[in-house]
């Protein structure tokens, strides 16, 4: 039957081309913007998850900043603890110059003086953003630092901020407030031989002036310093440069920490980034040859529809 008020073949081809032309819309959006969901209604799960660990990957980002700040601080740490040991390492063997007969004491002890203000210029100078983990001028001693490591998210959607730790107070060289509070300022006790028996000490390497002073003897060379006094000294630089090399490894240990950490981090992100891309990022070579038939198409349907409008006027040629 045909008809000149019902159209049905130019209705069939229209609805063609619109359909077409639907599909070239959303085929040009995904070729224009990358992305094949951009938003909650191209596919509301797999947007959802995009956007949650986007959210998360900004999250991982600032962590990885707060890794390369703590790496810096460690750096710092160990860089003054490293340079401390060599210092305290000379004092030793200028102790144990000072154990030869007939040597001058005295001007060994100027070396001393000196050394033990270098010692105090480096626990000073090892600071990072205000933060020392070396020196101590306050009321409050050195204690337990925290820095940001991660980031984490639970099976249940919960999230958390994990936490390294270290703990300043074993790394503290110097305490103005507490003598005792630092590896050089604290009392050292040692037990010295003396002919058949031994002999007890307490001695201390630097005086910073402390507030609460140490109670034992500063390591000062005299003219009148006995050779038990000197083994005292050398027992009691033994002692703290055993210490300085602990807090040293541990510094250490923690910088490797951070590092992993901080690489891991990096490659996490970079994860994150590849899944949340598989999830929503157009196949370009997929969308570009979907493009080219969806415009063949168009034209087809196009000449369809105009081939369907003259039918009507086809219909004209039975009245002549």
């Amino acid at each position: 039957m045909t008809s000149i008020i019902t159209n049905t073949a130019a209705m069939a081809a229209l609805a063609t081309l619109r359909s077409i032309n639907a599909e070239m819309e959303t085929t040009q959006s995904r070729v224009s913007s990358g992305y094949k969901v951009e938003s909650a209604s191209d596919n509301a799960a797999y947007w959802s998850i995009a956007t949650t660990m986007r959210s998360d990957n900004k999250a991982l980002a600032t962590v990885q900043d707060a890794l390369a700040f703590g790496a810096a601080k460690t750096d710092t740490a160990y860089t003054g603890l490293n340079s401390a040991i060599d210092v305290v390492s000379e004092i030793k063997a200028k102790l144990v110059a000072a154990r030869e007969p007939g040597v001058d004491k005295l001007k060994i002890n100027s070396e001393l003086t000196e050394l033990k203000n270098q010692l105090v210029s480096i626990a000073e100078s090892a600071s990072f953003s205000g933060q020392n983990w070396l020196y101590n001028d306050d009321s409050t001693a050195n204690g337990e630092v925290e820095m940001v490591g991660s980031f984490n998210r639970a099976s249940d959607n919960t999230v958390s901020v994990g936490i390294l730790t270290f703990d300043t107070a074993n790394s503290t060289l110097v305490d103005t407030n507490n003598a005792a509070a630092g590896l050089l300022t604290g009392d050292i006790s040692v037990t010295v031989p003396v002919g058949t028996g031994t002999t007890s000490a307490t001695y201390f390497l630097v005086n910073a002036g402390s507030a609460t002073a140490a109670s034992g003897t500063e390591i000062v060379l005299s003219a009148a310093t006995t050779d038990t006094d000197v083994d005292g000294m050398i027992s009691a630089v033994e002692s703290m440069l055993n210490q300085m090399t602990d807090a040293a490894a541990v510094v250490g240990s923690t910088n490797m920490r951070i590092e992993l950490q901080e690489s891991f981090v990096a490659d996490l992100m970079d994860v994150i980034d590849k899944g949340v891309g598989r999830l929503v990022d157009a196949d370009m070579n997929e969308e570009s040859t979907r493009l080219k038939a969806l415009q063949t198409q168009q034209q087809l349907g196009i000449q369809a529809l105009s081939i369907a409008n003259s039918n009507s006027e086809n219909v004209l040629q039975l009245f002549r």
